[in-house]
């Protein structure tokens, strides 16, 4: 009988681990296939082309961003040159703020413009993602970068000798990646990848990736190329390739050749699920991605149809989605007359086949906007889509006169995008295809698709003001690193507020300047209870007048470092504080009823403890969101716990099943010990920190795992210190 009852027991226990083990491979399956949400998203383009917006309106209003060479690359040109001198160019490509990011003069001087100009998208990059930029220093956050078109050494092959011990640095392409990591104090992977025109969007699958394996938890994707001589025109010219007048004419029967261009554009790429979590933005999501080369081929250079199919069937395999759930193809589109008729057989024969009339494949290209921005085509083709989600609507591809005769367009559903087409919500998501194919021979395609409706409405920044009480003055923080680009900063939020729509309310604005932009040495503050008298006194600020609603600041030169202890011992009036806390924040109040309501399928029954645990828990939140940032927790008691989920170690839930544990074991004044975490602690998720905890632990025991925890919360031996 005894025999019977064991083998019992161990079908049981085999049962269950079958069933973990399955339930590890559907896990590890789903983190595989993760849908990554793009953040946020910053460029620079042709046309004065400064931010996405500024790109919605050069493809919507059809404009043309080419023009002739521009007069500040002092270049010198014969005046029998085979090519036309136009193309698409950044307006200030030399532009730099060396300073902000503590870089002398001379080696400004040394470092390319694609470096210099990286910088300051990065850190673009990541304040339009609501996030303040040294948040991130010494987190997991990778940077992805496609870099190509590395001529600005020659013109300073007889650079004077100060530049000398900087020109390594400032014209290699690794640096491009590894100078934004360092700028930043990112400790992700940095790379750079140079794969001729796919490389940003190559940057963009590695970035995916990398996230999904879980080797960094946000990435800066994209790339860039900056012309600075005429080398590539020269080399394009003698292969034939340019079009005679500098423009690019995407599958069109004109079609002469390659326009050349150039700019670049980041974004910042998160998991979905941890971009919900944390309430970053998700401006559209990337379901899938493939990247593959085109091997021996009709030639190094020539483009391969073969090859762009399969990499297409890749994506949407990866994306697991079929070719008639996507609407759309943001194309290669260079117009080369063979490369662009080989480009639409390849569609014709992966999204065109059994298409329905009604819902063709809609093509287009931003090049025939910018011309072929190279090492930011792919990223500019993103972005550009990006807003086509926000605007509902796919825009014109320009100087196409009539379909290129070179393809076979009976054989698929495939229509060109002359003119603007309305493209509304409807009940499955919307999808656009991205392609890159390089001379590189290395192909990429992408499939983005519109951000998730969300479940409800986010609570609001209003948590920095009384919802009960709007009369009460609110704070507009702002800093810069001089006190010319303080008031350079004031004149660029007079501006933004004047033509924003709707008007951001006092708190929102507050919330934005506070918690997602990091403090800089010169700092002014404004206070005031309403939109106008703020708008007055940063008005004030621009103009370097005073104004009663001013104050100006230096910063601390040594700033003050801020700890948080969460004590574990419930206080008296706990709950009538949940109370007062809950009417004035609603933030606060939504995170405490959530956290009640985790802790409730737990412990069924409300104590102080639990309303302790509850209230230290929603104020962390608020705070956070408040842009009052730690940088040491720690806690004792349930503390522990709290301090854990502050510092981003624990999700919201797995510190409530843990919370839970514990206030179960200490109800009656017992004492916890190992067993009492076991089984939780195996069940549940630990992920790097993001604030510094303190405290010992085990030799080799890393932060995020159970071991950790089985230290701190039931010590073996009572007299090790607390967390």
């Amino acid at each position: 009988m005894a025999n019977e009852e064991k083998l019992v027991e161990y079908l049981k226990w085999t049962t269950a681990e079958l069933h973990r083990t399955q339930q590890q491979l559907r896990d590890l399956q789903a983190a595989q296939h993760e849908p990554i949400a793009v953040v946020s998203t910053a460029c620079r383009l042709p046309g004065k082309t400064r931010t996405p917006d500024d790109l919605w309106d050069l493809v919507s209003e059809g404009r043309d961003a080419v023009t002739g060479f521009p007069d500040d690359r002092t270049w010198e040109l014969p005046e029998d040159l085979p090519y036309a001198r136009l193309g698409g160019f950044l307006d200030d490509a030399a532009g730099f703020d060396a300073g902000f990011f503590d870089i002398g003069a001379t080696e400004a001087v040394a470092t390319e413009p694609l470096q210099r100009l990286m910088l300051h998208l990065a850190w673009e990059t990541v304040e339009r993602g609501h996030i303040a930029p040294h948040t991130l220093r010494s987190t997991l956050t990778g940077v992805y970068v496609g870099a190509t078109g590395h001529d600005y050494a020659t013109r300073l092959e007889t650079a004077p000798d100060e530049l000398l011990p900087y020109l390594g640095g400032g014209t290699s392409g690794s640096l491009v990646s590894g100078r934004i990591a360092y700028a930043l104090g990112l400790e992700g992977p940095a790379i750079s990848v140079d794969t001729a025109c796919s490389s940003s969007l190559v940057a963009l699958h590695l970035a995916c990736q990398a996230l999904r394996r879980g080797e960094c938890r946000l990435a800066l994707a994209g790339g860039g190329t900056v012309m600075s001589t005429p080398h590539t025109f020269h080399a394009f010219a003698h292969q034939k390739s340019l079009a005679q007048d500098g423009r690019c004419k995407p599958f069109a029967a004109a079609a002469d050749g390659m326009g050349l261009g150039e700019g670049v554009g980041l974004v910042l790429l998160e998991r979905l699920g941890d971009a919900r979590r944390n309430g970053h933005p998700v401006l559209a999501v990337i379901r899938g991605s493939a990247v593959n080369q085109d091997g021996a081929g009709y030639g190094l250079a020539a483009p391969n149809g073969p090859s762009q199919q399969a990499v297409i069937r890749a994506a949407l395999a990866d994306a697991g989605l079929t070719p008639g759930q996507v609407d759309a193809v943001e194309a290669h589109g260079t117009g080369t007359p063979i490369g662009d008729a080989i480009e639409v057989q390849a569609l014709l024969a992966t999204y065109g086949a059994d298409r329905s009339p009604e819902r063709p494949l809609w093509l287009g290209s931003v090049k025939s906007n910018t011309g072929h921005t190279q090492g930011a085509a792919g990223t500019a083709a993103l972005i550009k889509m990006i807003q086509a989600f926000r605007h509902d609507t796919l825009p014109p591809t320009l100087h196409i006169d009539r379909p290129t005769p070179l393809a076979t367009w009976k054989k698929g559903t495939v229509r060109l995008l002359t003119e603007a087409v309305d493209w509304p919500r409807r009940d499955e998501p919307r999808r656009v295809g991205i392609s890159a194919f390089a001379t590189s021979g290395t192909n990429a395609h992408l499939i983005l698709e519109e951000p998730p409706v969300p479940d409800e409405a986010p609570p609001t920044p209003d948590t920095l003001a009384a919802a009960a009480a709007p009369e009460l003055p609110v704070a507009w923080p702002l800093s810069a690193r001089t006190p010319e680009a303080l008031q350079e900063l004031a004149k660029a939020l007079v501006t933004h507020l004047a033509s924003a729509d709707p008007t951001p309310s006092t708190a929102e604005v507050a919330h934005s300047l506070a918690a997602t932009r990091s403090p800089l040495e010169h700092r002014a503050v404004l206070i005031g209870t309403d939109i106008t008298g703020l708008v007055a006194a940063a008005r004030a600020l621009a103009a370097g007048d005073d104004h009663p609603d001013l104050t100006r600041t230096p910063a601390d030169a040594t700033p003050k470092k801020i700890v948080w202890h969460f004590d574990g011992t419930p206080a008296a009036g706990i709950e009538a504080a949940a109370t007062d806390l809950g009417g004035g924040f609603p933030l606060f109040a939504a995170t405490f009823e959530e956290t009640r309501a985790l802790l409730d399928t737990h412990i069924p029954t409300t104590t102080p403890a639990t309303l302790h645990f509850a209230v230290h828990t929603s104020l962390a939140r608020v705070l956070l969101e408040a842009g009052v940032h730690a940088h040491t927790v720690g806690g004792t008691g349930v503390g522990h716990i709290t301090a854990a989920y502050t510092a981003g170690v624990l999700t919201l839930d797995d510190a409530c099943r843990l919370a839970a544990a514990h206030l179960t074991a200490t109800a009656d004044g017992g004492s916890p010990t190992p067993e009492t975490y076991g089984p939780v602690l195996k069940e549940l998720t630990f992920r790097s920190a993001t604030l510094a905890l303190t405290g010992t632990a085990p030799a080799d025991t890393p932060l995020s795992s159970p071991g950790y925890w089985h230290h701190h919360l039931a010590p073996a031996d009572p007299a090790s210190p607390d967390l």
